[in-house]
């Protein structure tokens, strides 16, 4: 499990340059599906808590994250990454969210893993570990991509494989566990979590030469948007 877990985060290395997180903030679509994030966290942390931003790329999650009131830490993998969080004047810790996080027990009010956990070997990991790392009452929000949205599910009833699968996209193959709101729900209740209602930024329909995307539709049907964005508080 380990040697998997190396090549799947050598692979995440090679494929993401470090300035993702800069490219997603310019894209209303995950704009929205961060600040539905971001308002999870807020909605339940006081003024002053400390956040551990996981794949925080160059920091600029942890700016948000400090306009509204919080103590950010970022995190990643690559050394570039965190070089350039602190440059920007955010704490920065240079970790694989896929192995035992270098992170004192108890000793954060809150962890953001936005578009992370599909990336792992070990989910199951990933979630343990940050139970540990949070105190009693502390809170997960998690981002990921949908694997059963609107369009999708029409796909798999036509026999085609819904988008988050396929293994010859050129970012999408990195995505090796693919996740439903019922799926990740239970993964936090196995974890020690108590899971929120999920929320979600877009339902998207794509043909040929457009794109279609609706705010209202998500609000409605978060469990059929193009991403989940869902909370764990930690149980005692």
């Amino acid at each position: 499990m380990r040697r998997a877990q190396n090549r799947a985060t050598a692979a995440n290395v090679r494929g993401y340059s470090g300035d993702e997180v800069a490219g997603y903030l310019r894209d209303p679509y995950h704009r929205l599906r961060l600040r539905h994030a971001l308002d999870m966290l807020t909605e339940h942390l006081p003024a002053g808590a400390v956040v551990a931003d996981l794949g925080a790329g160059g920091g600029e999650v942890g700016d948000l994250l400090g306009r509204r009131g919080l103590r950010p830490v970022a995190c990643d993998v690559v050394a570039e990454a965190c070089r350039a969080a602190l440059r920007a004047g955010v704490a920065a810790v240079r970790l694989d969210v896929g192995a035992l996080l270098p992170v004192r027990t108890g000793s954060l009010d809150g962890v953001l893993a936005g578009e992370i956990i599909e990336h792992v070997y070990d989910p199951a990991l990933l979630l343990a570990e940050c139970h540990r790392v949070l105190r009693p009452g502390g809170i997960l929000v998690l981002t990921t991509p949908n694997l059963a949205p609107a369009q999708d599910r029409l796909r798999f009833l036509l026999g085609q494989a819904p988008r988050q699968v396929d293994p010859f996209h050129e970012y999408l193959h990195l995505h090796i566990r693919p996740f439903t709101y019922p799926l990740l729900a239970t993964g936090l209740r196995a974890a020690g979590f108590a899971p929120s209602p999920p929320r979600s930024n877009h339902v998207v329909w794509r043909t040929r030469r457009r794109e279609f995307r609706s705010r209202w539709a998500a609000r409605r049907w978060p469990t059929l948007g193009g991403s989940l964005v869902v909370a764990g508080v930690r149980l005692a």
